[in-house]
């Protein structure tokens, strides 16, 4: 099969860690063949979405090499042409990654095979998309109003503030009732209402970890990790510098995963990536979930192994 991944610049990619890195190894040791494009390199022209991609050949598959890929000259095909298109882009989900899904979406109708299914990416804003959940959600408001924000605070006396289109921990905010920062804070992020921004009730089982539970192809991966806050944080996510500590899952894990999985995987959403703090799910991630690389090295569990099985399966199925 030809696959081609949209993803973010090679250079950047740090092997060791990477999931989309594992991913590309796991097809390249099937006989799969790997193509390479960046977001911006995708085009409509006439009816067709055309990718301006590269093939790839890993030349180092330890994930121990900086020098690890030799690429091909670049060709402009349609996405139909390949076998089946992962889009890999990390946020943030800014108008450029929705215009993308609209081509991604063209690409689908004209019988491109591409995961996850654009529109579902659209559909599930990836903090937003807990509302249809909510009996597994801690109390949790989205607005503009500073009133809303500070009466939430009041009411839970700590909150966590987020935006609706970041990652990796950026700009979020741990609020006290008695901070006298509270306004600040609020007026940063809403931008004196200009902006919407959710506000969760502080969850302190954060102190154990902020778990990352997978689902494939509708199934829930045995393993999450667990990314534990450095000291003096309350973010555990790993960009912001906290520690993955793979475990298997808690029965409620598994009850929360396997409610949301076939419901997510009959959407086109092959891969998905709960976050739950304690027994509540804060976000449902769809865009480029990760987390693989560690979960494998801790536990031996192959999670790309897996990944792959289920991409081949969804290619046949469709």
């Amino acid at each position: 099969m030809r696959l081609l991944v949209i993803l973010d610049p090679l250079p950047l990619i740090k092997t060791y860690k990477d999931s989309t890195y594992a991913m590309m190894v796991e097809a390249a040791a099937r006989g799969h063949e790997l193509f390479v494009c960046e977001q911006h390199e995708l085009a409509l022209i006439g009816d067709r979405t055309l990718a301006t991609a590269r093939a790839l050949r890993l030349t180092d598959t330890t994930g121990s090499s900086d020098d690890w890929y030799e690429l091909g000259q670049p060709a402009r095909e349609p996405l139909e042409a390949f076998g089946a298109v992962l889009m890999r882009k990390d946020p943030p989900f800014d108008m450029e990654y929705v215009y993308s899904t609209y081509l991604l979406e063209n690409a689908v109708r004209q019988g491109a095979k591409v995961f996850n299914d654009p529109r579902a990416v659209r559909d599930h804003n990836e903090k937003l998309s807990i509302a249809e959940f909510m009996q597994f959600v801690a109390p949790t408001i989205v607005t503009r109003s500073a009133d809303d924000l500070r009466a939430f605070v009041e009411e839970h006396d700590e909150a966590v503030f987020k935006l609706l289109n970041v990652m990796g921990g950026t700009s979020v905010f741990r609020a006290k009732r008695d901070d006298p920062n509270l306004s600040v804070i609020i007026e940063t992020l809403n931008e004196f209402g200009g902006r919407s921004v959710m506000a969760q009730r502080y969850l302190p089982e954060i102190r154990d970890g902020d778990k990352r539970v997978l689902l494939i192809g509708g199934k829930v991966v045995p393993y999450c990790l667990a990314r534990i806050p450095k000291a003096g944080e309350f973010r555990g996510n790993l960009a912001a510098g906290g520690r993955g500590v793979a475990r298997e899952l808690t029965a409620r894990d598994r009850e929360v995963g396997e409610a949301l999985a076939p419901v997510l995987a009959a959407r086109g959403l092959l891969l998905v990536g709960l976050d739950l703090i304690g027994d509540y799910i804060t976000e449902i991630n769809v865009t480029s979930p990760t987390c693989f690389q560690e979960i494998r090295q801790q536990t031996g569990y192959d999670v790309a192994r897996l990944f792959i099985d289920a991409l081949e399966a969804a290619v046949q199925s469709r």
